[in-house]
C-alpha cells in the first residue's frame, strides 16, 4: 500500500472517529437532558395539580387552574392522578386501584417525589400535604416532542458525520497527492542516475521547506558520492603505478640477468635492486593493510590509558634512532600542572605510528631543518602540535592530502608513497579526535592532533 493510500484512510479514519465520539456524546447529552427536564416538568404540573385541585381557597384554586391552562402545554396523553393517603394506608391496594407498579407508589410516599417510565410513557409524582392530609399526585404523558426531536438529531448528526467523510476522503487524497508529488518527483530523478552519469543533480527550490531540505541534503550526499568514485578512480591509478614502477624494475632486472651469462659481482647488484624493489612493494603492501585496518570500528581495537607526554618523548627517540641528523625538538613549557589532563584512551601501537608518519613527514619534507613538537591539554582535550620549516604544500593540494597516493605537487624529488597522512587521520578519528593541517609553501606546515582526555 502505497504512502498516499495510507495517509488517505488515516486521515479519514481519525476523523470518522472523532466525528462519531463527537455525534455520540452529543445525542447522548441531548438524550439525557431532555428526559430530565420532561420528568422536572411532570413533577411541576403534579405540584400544581396538587394546589388548584386540593386549595381550600376557591379563588386561589382558580388561580391556579387558570395559570395551568394558559401557561402550559397540553402533552401528549397526559393524564393526572391524585390519592388521598392516610397514615395506616394500604399502598399496594392503592397501586392496584390506580394500575401503577407498588414501588413507585412507596418511593413516593417514602422519599415526597418519584419517577418511572414504562414504554413511551412517564410518570412523576409528589407527595402533597395538605391541612394534614397526605396526597399523592402524579402526572404522567408521552415526551413526543423531546423523541422526534432526538431522531431528527440523529438523523441530521448521521447524514453530517458521512457527508464530512465524504469531503474529507476528498480533501485527504487531494493533499496526499499534491504533498507527495515533489516526492516522487525526486524519485523518479534519482531513478536516472547511476555510476555512469553520478554528475546528475536534484533541481534545488528556493522555498524553505522539508522537501528542499531533502533535496538539498541528498546533492550533498551525491556531490560526496562523486568525489568518492573520483577518489577511488585516482586511487586505483595511483596503486597501479605504484606497484607497477617497482615490479617493471623487478622484471626488467631478471631479464637482463637471464639473458647471458653474468659474473657473481653482477648478479649480486642485480639481486640488491631486486630485493630493494620488492622491500618497497613490502611497504606500500603493509602501510595498504594497516590503512585498510584503520577504517574498521573501533570495536576491535584494544584501548588502554596512554600519556602523550611520554609517547611524544618516545616517537622522538625512535625518530633520532632510524636517522640521528633529525632535529626535532619538543616544548614541554605548556604541560598542565595536573598530568592526568595528558592522559587519553587509546591504542599506543597506533598513537605511535601516526605521530612517527608526522615527524617523518616533517623532518623529510623540511630537509632536516629544525622541526618542533609541543603537546598541551585545554578544553577536555589533550592537543599535540608539530611544526617544521619545510616546502609546504600548496593551497589547492590540501584538499586532496588525505586521498590514499596522492602527493603534493612540489615533492616529486622526496621519496613517499602518499599514505602516512590518510592513515593518520584513520588513527586519529578511531580515537574519537580531530586532525587539523595548515601550510604555506616555502614556509613550512603545521599538523595539530585533538584527543580527548581519558575520564579515570
Amino acid at each position: 500500500m502505497k504512502t498516499p493510500l495510507k495517509l488517505t484512510l488515516f486521515l479519514v479514519a481519525a476523523n470518522s472517529l472523532m466525528l462519531l465520539l463527537f455525534g455520540a456524546s452529543v445525542y447522548y447529552f441531548l438524550y439525557t437532558y431532555s428526559y430530565t427536564d420532561f420528568y422536572k416538568r411532570l413533577e411541576t404540573r403534579a405540584r400544581i395539580s396538587a394546589r388548584y385541585n386540593l386549595e381550600a381557597n376557591e379563588q386561589k384554586s382558580e388561580s391556579f387552574k387558570a395559570l395551568r391552562e394558559e401557561y402550559l402545554e397540553k402533552l401528549s396523553n397526559e393524564r393526572e392522578y391524585l390519592v388521598a393517603v392516610s397514615p395506616d394506608a394500604n399502598l399496594d391496594s392503592i397501586a392496584r386501584k390506580i394500575s401503577l407498579p407498588a414501588e413507585f407508589i412507596r418511593n413516593i410516599f417514602e422519599n415526597g417525589r418519584a419517577t418511572w417510565q414504562i414504554n413511551k410513557t412517564f410518570y412523576a409524582g409528589i407527595r402533597h400535604i395538605e391541612t394534614n392530609q397526605s396526597h399523592i399526585a402524579i402526572v404522567s404523558a408521552e415526551n413526543y416532542y423531546a423523541s422526534n426531536h432526538l431522531i431528527f438529531l440523529r438523523n441530521v448528526v448521521v447524514v453530517g458525520i458521512l457527508f464530512i467523510i465524504l469531503v474529507t476522503a476528498y480533501l485527504s487524497i487531494y493533499f496526499s497527492k499534491n504533498i507527495f508529488a515533489p516526492i516522487k518527483k525526486i524519485t523518479d530523478r534519482v531513478k536516472q542516475i547511476s555510476t555512469d552519469n553520478i554528475h546528475l543533480r536534484l533541481e534545488e527550490s528556493s522555498s524553505d521547506t522539508e522537501i528542499s531540505s531533502l533535496v538539498s541534503t541528498f546533492n550533498d550526499l551525491l556531490n560526496r558520492l562523486e568525489t568518492a568514485f573520483e577518489t577511488q578512480k585516482n586511487f586505483i591509478s595511483n596503486a597501479s603505478h605504484e606497484f607497477g614502477t617497482p615490479l617493471t624494475s623487478i622484471i626488467g632486472e631478471a631479464e637482463v640477468m637471464l639473458k647471458k651469462e653474468r659474473t657473481a659481482q653482477e648478479y649480486q647488484l642485480a639481486l640488491q635492486s631486486i630485493l630493494s624493489q620488492a622491500e618497497r612493494i613490502n611497504q606500500i603492501t603493509q602501510s595498504l593493510l594497516m590503512l585498510a585496518q584503520t577504517g574498521y570500528t573501533r570495536n576491535t581495537i584494544k584501548f588502554e590509558i596512554v600519556r602523550m607526554d611520554d609517547l611524544l618523548w618516545q616517537v622522538k627517540e625512535i625518530m633520532d634512532k632510524l636517522n640521528p641528523r633529525h632535529r626535532i625538538e619538543i616544548d614541554f613549557s605548556l604541560l598542565p600542572e595536573n598530568h592526568k589532563k595528558l592522559k587519553v584512551n587509546g591504542n599506543r601501537q597506533l598513537l605511535t605510528v601516526a605521530l612517527a608518519n608526522i615527524m617523518t613527514n616533517a623532518c623529510k619534507y623540511s630537509n632536516n631543518k629544525p622541526v618542533y613538537a609541543s603537546v598541551a591539554s585545554g578544553n577536555e582535550q589533550v592537543i599535540v602540535v608539530v611544526r617544521d620549516l619545510g616546502v609546504g604544500i600548496p593551497a589547492s593540494d590540501l584538499p586532496f592530502i588525505y586521498d590514499p597516493f596522492f602527493r603534493a605537487s612540489n615533492t616529486k624529488n622526496f621519496d613517499g608513497y602518499g599514505i602516512g597522512l590518510p592513515l593518520t587521520r584513520n588513527i586519529i578519528k578511531i580515537h574519537n579526535g580531530q586532525m587539523q593541517v595548515s601550510s604555506e609553501v616555502n614556509k613550512g606546515t603545521t599538523v595539530q592532533i585533538k584527543l580527548p582526555v581519558a575520564r579515570l
